[in-house]
């Protein structure tokens, strides 16, 4: 006969090795540091397009869970004739910033952390 603590440590360790196994989507957000609105493309490979608009200065978006893949980022920014590109590959378990940089002419940063 089994002990109720043996069982319990049982599943205990069972819910562990299942939380352990379990991945999440990467992520992305974008983080505004310029003072006006900025919109940002999202694209990766040849499959669909992600648009976060009205991104306003100063402001970061809420993430959004997103594919795995190379991301292509393009940004058009108010009152800009540059629309400053850049790319990443999201992974997962991953959330990723894609940061409109106070700059002249204006770039964009890609920043990553664990989730």
């Amino acid at each position: 006969m089994v002990s109720k603590s043996l069982l319990k440590l049982g599943v205990l360790i069972l819910g562990l090795g299942i939380m352990g196994c379990s991945s999440d989507p990467p992520s992305v957000r974008i983080m505004n540091e310029r003072t006006t609105k900025a919109n940002v493309q999202l694209k990766v490979g040849t499959d669909n397009t992600i648009n976060i608009n009205d991104v306003e200065g100063g402001k970061a978006s809420a993430y959004r869970d997103v594919s795995e893949g190379t991301f292509v980022a393009t940004a058009t920014i108010q009152s800009e004739s540059v629309s400053p590109t850049t790319s990443f590959n999201a992974e997962k378990d991953m959330n990723y910033t894609v940061v409109v940089v106070n700059s002249t002419p204006p770039t964009l940063r890609v920043d990553s952390e664990d989730k």
